[in-house]
């Protein structure tokens, strides 16, 4: 049975039944199934699987969207238990739209797919300068913090926030990735990044083994 219920968590989660994932969400925690069960088999499999597809574009943005949404609702009603037994996020990451750049839709699907990896996201909105992305990542002991840019006027601000990061001695503290339309590996190799992904799902991917792999 628990292995039914979770199977059909994923698959609702993946059509974007956000009503239908709460219930079966619920239904699940009074069947007694383990809330790691439901977050890790249940839901995050059920994004991943969305994230797989939106990458070899059989899905996208709309169906990403709807997913995540399916996905936020059935966290709401986990995470009071996941609290109650101490479930730790495989890591924490700041993420934000660089300063001068009010684009947000690759960086809320990055975040969505950072919290469907099993991160702890911590989203600094657009137009975000150095020392916001560096102060909240001291404040909340992050692993990563992750930049976006869609205006080649506005990648160059990357830099700044790598060169702040050295000045304050930090730099070897964080995992730096970018992304973003006019952003690819050359670039991020001439800043110092030492990630860039060209899409959301690879960057889970990479945040993922990246922090698993200095712990």
């Amino acid at each position: 049975m628990a292995a039914e219920i979770i199977n059909e968590i994923s698959e609702f989660l993946q059509k974007g039944r956000a009503k239908n994932v709460k219930v079966l969400v619920e239904e699940a925690l009074a069947q007694g199934i383990d809330p790691k069960e439901i977050l890790n088999d249940g839901l995050l499999a059920g994004m991943m699987v969305i994230g797989g597809k939106f990458k070899r574009n059989e899905v996208f943005v709309p169906e990403v969207l709807v997913a995540a949404r399916a996905m936020t609702a059935g966290i709401s009603i986990l995470e009071p238990k996941l609290v109650e037994i101490g479930n730790e996020p495989i890591g924490k990451v700041v993420i934000g739209t660089v300063k001068g750049d009010l684009h947000d839709i690759g960086k809320n699907l990055v975040a969505m797919m950072l919290k469907g990896a099993g991160f702890e996201v911590i989203d600094a909105g657009t137009d975000v300068d150095a020392d916001t992305f560096i102060n909240k990542a001291e404040e909340i002991g992050a692993d990563a913090i992750c930049m976006s840019a869609l205006l080649t006027t506005t990648m160059p601000y990357m830099k700044t926030v790598i060169d702040t990061l050295k000045e304050r001695g930090l730099r070897d503290k964080y995992i730096v990735m970018i992304g973003g339309a006019p952003v690819n590996d050359t670039f991020a190799e001439q800043i110092g990044a030492d990630f860039y992904t060209a899409d959301a799902t690879s960057a889970a991917e990479a945040a993922k083994a990246a922090v698993l792999a200095r712990k």
